[in-house]
């Protein structure tokens, strides 16, 4: 039997009001930009490795192919939450043919997409690390 496990906080925020869910995609561009400067440093930190002897080209490759990756998912993240934060814009300004609940059925396809971006990273982070380690 296949039971799906919902998450109370997001059944929750998704039925709070907008102020609450502006709120949230405001934590989301914070995140993202904490995300980027993370990124910076891991580069910064491959690129120092790159000049030691015992190094990996083929790991250090696949390394910075990730860290272009996720740094173009920051860049999507980021825009699609200013897109989001525009529609709520809309909403407020009461402009036809846009809902609440519209609004609300894209926050929780992006608040998906966040958690789903931020285990991945945090593995990507741990991949990072041990290789750091291991030189």
């Amino acid at each position: 039997m296949n039971t799906a496990t919902s998450n109370p906080k997001t059944d929750y925020l998704l039925g709070a009001g907008l102020d609450v869910l502006h709120f949230e995609s405001r934590e989301w561009l914070n995140t993202i930009a904490f995300w980027k400067d993370e990124i910076r440093f891991f580069n910064d930190l491959l690129k120092r490795k790159e000049a030691s002897e015992k190094s990996n080209s083929d790991y250090e490759n696949m390394l910075k192919n990730l860290n272009k990756v996720h740094d173009d998912l920051f860049d999507d993240l980021e825009e699609s939450v200013k897109v989001h934060e525009q529609l709520l814009s809309k909403i407020e300004l009461a402009e036809k043919g846009i809902s609440d609940n519209d609004y609300r059925e894209k926050h929780a396809h992006l608040l998906s997409r966040i958690t789903t971006f931020n285990k991945d990273f945090k593995t990507f982070k741990k991949v990072v690390f041990d290789y750091s380690k291991s030189l």
